[in-house]
């Protein structure tokens, strides 16, 4: 691909997660491959200063968005807009900048925040979609659904409701990025175009190089919190007895509940919040991940770093972790919420150390075949011509 100059979006959110880590892996990809990269980026930071009415009203419109983004396009000569997270402060009025200088725009979407006011789709514990389709999306205003807030979801609903109504969403961005096939079929139900959506997964900066499994542990990487699947996890382990020890690094609402069921079940360690470094050496050492989300998720930057290690994964069969994860050949699934078959699955594993070390290998090679950095630059390239090529044709 010829050297481009991109114009890459990002609004950080309070705290830092897999969203950013990806546009900064991004942003390094590119500029290491010779493309200038200008970047434009807001703050959820500043929510604080605006207050809640001015971020509502942003949320639906930013006129400082528009003026500024317009600014530096009209300027720059940009080839592409890539938007990572417009959500809240940028809004869509990104789209219509780019449209007044007439520059494509590509969105990629880490989120379910197009079809649901949370952008999770889930809600009292269980997936949600209830509001996926609506033109209005009341289930969630009801529900308060983003962040127990009436309000809040209410300006949230608005500005989808809006931007469905003047067809932002079909009209103004010229190709989404999902991660996955799963979160393709989900926008595809949600009304966005087919034909705009491609699929690019996530990546990782530097690889770690795969590990040998020595330490004889399970592992768990993440937020402690009921929707990533802690309670199952701890009531798992609380049936296998002395099978195998179960490492929890990670901190959240549940932190207490970990600590405290790690004092009366042994194999349970919780090592609270550590770096990538020392994630990255566990994942080296561990038998496998355990991951027991009851969301749909979209694609964690754990899983890619399992991958990366050779770390097969035990994971919910459900949503996107149900197509990432091979059964007996990157890892397995057990049923969403339940205990009895993640202990089972986990016992599984233990007494099958042959072919859990095979598994290592094909994690291994999976990485190696789709989710470097080379192989995400192909991707990426393939999406920019193809961009470029159908906004040229005015297609």
């Amino acid at each position: 691909m010829r050297a481009m100059k991109i114009l890459l979006a990002h609004n950080r959110y309070l705290f830092s997660g897999g969203e950013r880590q990806v546009f900064e892996a991004e942003l390094g990809l590119l500029r290491d491959n010779g493309h200038e990269v200008d970047v434009y980026t807001e703050d959820n930071l500043r929510i604080a200063e605006l207050g809640n009415l001015q971020t509502a009203t942003r949320t639906i419109w930013s006129r400082e968005t528009y003026r500024q983004v317009k600014d530096k396009l009209r300027t720059g000569q940009h080839d592409i807009v890539h938007v990572h997270n417009f959500f809240p402060l940028i809004s869509p009025s990104i789209y219509y900048a780019a449209e007044a200088e007439n520059v494509p725009v590509v969105q990629t979407v880490h989120n379910f925040r197009l079809l649901c006011i949370n952008g999770l789709l889930f809600r009292d514990g269980v997936v949600c979609e209830d509001c996926v389709g609506r033109m209005f999306p009341w289930p969630g205003i009801i529900n308060a659904c983003y962040k127990d807030s009436h309000g809040g979801s209410t300006a949230v609903a608005t500005m989808l409701s809006i931007h469905r109504a003047i067809k932002t969403w079909e009209r103004m961005v010229n190709t989404y990025i999902a991660l996955t096939e799963f979160s393709r079929q989900k926008l595809i139900e949600g009304g966005l175009p087919e034909k705009k959506i491609a699929i690019k997964p996530n990546f990782i900066s530097r690889d770690p190089g795969p590990g040998s499994g020595k330490g004889n542990f399970a592992l768990f990487v993440g937020r402690l919190s009921s929707e990533k699947g802690i309670d199952t996890m701890l009531a798992a382990w609380s049936l296998l007895g002395e099978t195998v020890p179960l490492k929890i690094v990670g901190d959240g609402p549940l932190r207490d509940q970990v600590i405290t069921t790690a004092k009366s079940v042994s194999t349970i360690e919780h090592l609270g919040h550590l770096d990538n470094e020392q994630v990255l050496s566990l994942m080296q050492d561990a038998l496998f991940l355990v991951f027991p989300s009851l969301l749909y998720e979209n694609f964690p930057m754990t899983i890619i770093e399992a991958f990366a290690t050779g770390l097969p994964v035990l994971a919910s069969n459900l949503g996107n972790t149900a197509t990432l994860i091979q059964s007996r050949q990157t890892g397995l699934h057990f049923k969403p919420g339940d205990a009895a078959d993640l202990a089972k699955k986990a016992r599984w594993l233990v007494d099958n150390l042959d072919a859990l070390r095979e598994m290592r290998s094909t994690v291994r090679e999976t990485y190696e075949e789709k989710f470097t950095r080379s192989s995400n630059y192909r991707i990426l390239s393939d999406i920019y011509q193809n961009t470029l090529v159908k906004f040229k044709n005015g297609t």
